[in-house]
């Protein structure tokens, strides 16, 4: 009897081993909204492929990957970085190099995903909005932000200095084109530190990214900075919150693979699955960030591509984010912002 159990036993783990043996890939987001739609549009579709996704929520901490690599203890195959991170990470040799011709072709691509060790997965904004339920004279240009006669009332912003420079000096005349030459120079900066100091005391100031909508829907501020695709969400929840979109300053977000991923080859199949047209068209329908892949477009209704930063419409008149410009003096103008800030 003991030896027919123990033979049991012995076959039942047998059966049960494909199970153990499937292959699993670590897949790392900035969770929320993102996070859900990345899991309907990627992570449940390439499950369907035979490999089982673990999703990690963390927030961008870089000295986590770094800490992986050096000691050669990397859990992580895919990561999902800010592209400030994705330029360092690669200096310092945190990333795998990309082999594009086992991810897609690079003329399918918005040139700005196409980078050495990240492609890019979306492109979101940060532009203007206001409460359609609330404010009766809609905003018409980056003037009227910092015109509080016209449009009376509190501005909510972000406390930093990236993004409300570029702002300020578009609000001072600026052609989105020109801001970041103009912001280079000392006369620039001043110019646009003097903007924001006119409106120093209607500046109601916003740290995470889900308080610039609740902000707005409060009815605490009328106008306010915000990433995109909370406005989307706040919308999903039926509020009425509108986008003004001309000199809004776009930016993407990129999967890297850390250097020393237990499945590289695996996490490259991700990408190549990830970044293919018709799985980007069904992330962009559960939240309204851009796809890189530019082939998704064409398989968006008109009301889905209304609402991304890369619609003909909404991209017109858009700055993109210049990341070596921040790497460059990115520093010492969060430096001047912070004492800036508490005068």
């Amino acid at each position: 009897m003991k030896k027919s159990l123990i033979t049991c036993a012995a076959l039942a783990a047998c059966v049960a081993l494909p199970s153990f043996a499937q292959q699993q890939l670590t897949i790392v987001n900035f969770g929320g909204a993102n996070a859900n739609a990345q899991k309907k549009a990627y992570y449940e579709p390439f499950e369907k492929t035979g490999t089982k996704v673990v999703a990690v929520e963390y927030n961008g901490e870089q000295a986590k990957i770094k800490a992986m690599v050096e000691t050669k203890k990397v859990t992580w195959d895919v990561v999902e970085v800010e592209s400030p991170d994705a330029v360092r990470g690669c200096d310092e040799g945190l990333f795998e190099k990309l082999d594009y011709s086992k991810i897609g072709d690079k003329a399918d691509f918005l040139p700005a995903a196409v980078t050495e060790c990240g492609v890019g997965v979306f492109v979101w904004s940060t532009v203007m909005a206001y409460n359609g339920d609330k404010l009766k004279t809609a905003p018409s240009s980056w003037a009227d932000f910092f015109d509080t006669k016209k449009i009376p009332g509190k501005r909510g912003m972000r406390k930093g200095a990236r993004y409300n420079l570029e702002f300020a000096l578009i609000a001072d005349g600026v052609k989105p084109a020109d801001v970041y030459k103009v912001l280079a120079t000392k006369e620039g900066a001043d110019r646009a530190f003097k903007k924001l100091t006119d409106l120093k005391p209607n500046i109601q100031w916003w740290e995470a990214g889900a308080q610039a909508p609740q902000f707005l829907v409060a009815g605490d501020v009328v106008l306010s900075t915000v990433y995109n695709g909370r406005i989307d969400a706040a919308n999903r929840e039926g509020r009425n919150l509108k986008i003004y979109w001309p000199g809004g300053i776009y930016d993407l977000d990129y999967w890297v693979i850390p250097k020393g991923a237990p499945n590289k080859d695996l996490a490259m199949k991700f990408l190549a699955f990830g970044t293919q047209a018709n799985n980007q068209a069904v992330y962009a329908q559960n939240i309204a960030y851009g796809p890189t892949n530019t082939k998704a477009l064409a398989k968006l209704d008109k009301k889905v591509l209304d609402d991304l930063p890369t619609s003909a419409s909404n991209a017109k008149e858009a700055l993109q984010f210049n990341v070596s410009f921040w790497a460059d003096q990115g520093e010492a103008l969060e430096k001047r912002f912070a004492a800036w800030a508490t005068q």
